[in-house]
């Protein structure tokens, strides 16, 4: 590829070109892998408190630059500057620290018992290169998922952004240039579709962890084609809400409106659908209805705007034609047009509440990712589960109830990765974060998440 050739980043707060960057070329991925791989065969051999100082000091440096790297995600992205800081703050903070904290115990040997004059033992080596390819909707809580095991674990990283959030795999380099990493340790490259297939066909490539779409987790299991490496792939949510008869109605309200409106819906886990017990229905509605209305939709460099643009055009036209699809279906719209400004560009979207809905309509059944949910009554918990599972995705899926054993036993029949008892929307990083069917394969985050960016060596020695 010509390295004059360039991409821009057009803004959705505005429509400006907010940054123009060029891509990578031939020469540039050569030299990113020939020194990766001789970093890592290196940095493999450190200690593991080495490798937590330096990560440990790459937090630092995100957390003392919070604020402008804030900034930059609401002008790339979209999301309301008084939320962008919570990114690195809360999230990247626990999930980085977590990593950090169980990396020694997580990475140790096992250790069996001496049998018959055999000493015997199972060593977790890294895999090599780890390729990270990144999303623009939580570019750093989704890639601080591996970055930081990856180099915890003993590999090298080569980190690939969303173009459309091109700084996030450069605050890395910066931080890890910062933190004092070996040259080569830790490299971004701004790729086109056809280059991310070239690097990962690479020999040298020794693990890939990817998310996005569906479609892009097909592209990535093809341009592995048959190389016996392993991807993570973290994809498509239609994540479900089953509120029982019995649950505190104003605190589910509260957190499901969140969880269906924060960063404007275009988060995986964030709520799509939600099934209430027909005796609660109304009261749900209008209760989740009002707390909607309070949403204040504007410029998100504006700290008063708590809900903002679409990343692109294209996104918001594409969740507007799936509500009118299921208006047209028989589904009824809740917040009547010209309640929230309509004036603000293509780009803005009014949050929207559908009932009438039924699992015949797309808006039910294919991911939306946009501020609209479709909100169905429900005669018992066989029926939600029921509805619940049926789709082609399984993230998330939260029951609201004040029974736990309740919600254990429905959670034990849900075919997805994470079941949360009221609460939606978290990761939290003690626990593994997996999805089933279309939702990806591999694991992030836990102890477990080691696991994915090591393989097992064992040792048989006689004496």
């Amino acid at each position: 590829m010509d390295s004059n050739k360039i991409f821009q980043v057009t803004s959705p707060v505005d429509g400006s070109i907010y940054l123009e960057r060029p891509y990578a070329n031939d020469a540039d991925i050569t030299h990113a892998l020939t020194i990766a791989t001789k970093a890592q065969t290196s940095w493999k051999r450190t200690s593991i408190e080495a490798r937590q100082q330096l990560c440990k000091e790459v937090l630092k440096y995100f957390l003392q630059h919070q604020e402008s790297i804030a900034e930059e995600i609401t002008w790339q992205m979209g999301r309301p500057i008084q939320y962008s800081p919570f990114e690195i703050s809360k999230g990247f903070k626990e999930r980085a620290s977590y990593m950090i904290d169980h990396a020694a115990s997580s990475l140790a040997d096992i250790q069996l018992k001496a049998e018959n004059g055999f000493t015997r033992f199972i060593r977790k080596e890294p895999l090599g290169i780890v390729a990270v390819l990144s999303p623009w909707n939580y570019p750093f809580l989704t890639s601080v998922n591996v970055v930081i095991p990856a180099i915890l674990a003993g590999n090298s990283v080569i980190m690939k952004s969303a173009l459309q959030t091109p700084l996030c795999s450069e605050r890395y380099s910066t931080a890890f240039s910062a933190a004092g990493a070996p040259h080569g340790l830790f490299q971004h490259l701004h790729l086109d579709h056809a280059q991310v297939a070239s690097l990962l066909s690479d020999v040298q490539v020794d693990h890939v962890a990817f998310t996005g779409s569906v479609e892009g987790g097909y592209a990535i299991k093809k341009a592995l084609g048959n190389r016996f490496i392993n991807a993570g792939l973290e994809l498509g949510g239609k994540d479900p809400a089953y509120v029982r008869a019995d649950t505190n109605l104003p605190s589910t309200i509260e957190s499901l409106v969140d969880g269906t409106y924060f960063n404007s819906g275009q988060s995986c886990c964030g709520i799509e659908r939600i099934y209430v017990h027909q005796s609660r229905f109304e009261e749900f509605v209008e209760g989740f209805t009002a707390l909607t209305k309070q949403y204040i939709l504007g410029n998100p460099t504006d700290p008063a705007t708590t809900l903002g643009p679409l990343v692109r055009t294209e996104a918001a036209e594409f969740i507007q034609y799936q509500i009118d699809e299921a208006i047209q279906q028989g589904a009824k719209p809740l917040i009547e047009t010209g309640h929230f400004r309509q004036d603000l560009g293509p780009t803005y979207l009014s949050p929207q509440i559908l009932i009438n809905v039924n699992h015949d309509m797309r808006i039910m059944t294919d991911e939306t990712f946009g501020p609209v949910v479709g909100i169905m009554p429900v005669n018992n918990d066989e029926e939600a589960v029921r509805l619940m599972n049926d789709s082609a995705y399984g993230l998330t899926g939260s029951i609201w109830t004040k029974d736990q054993e309740a919600a254990i036993q429905i959670g034990d029949r849900l075919e997805t990765g994470t079941c949360f008892m009221n609460r939606c929307d978290y990761l939290d990083p003690a626990l593994a974060w997996t999805g089933v069917k279309d939702s990806g394969i591999g694991c992030t985050l836990s102890t477990l998440g080691f696991d994915q960016l090591t393989r097992p060596k064992s040792f048989h020695l006689k004496r």
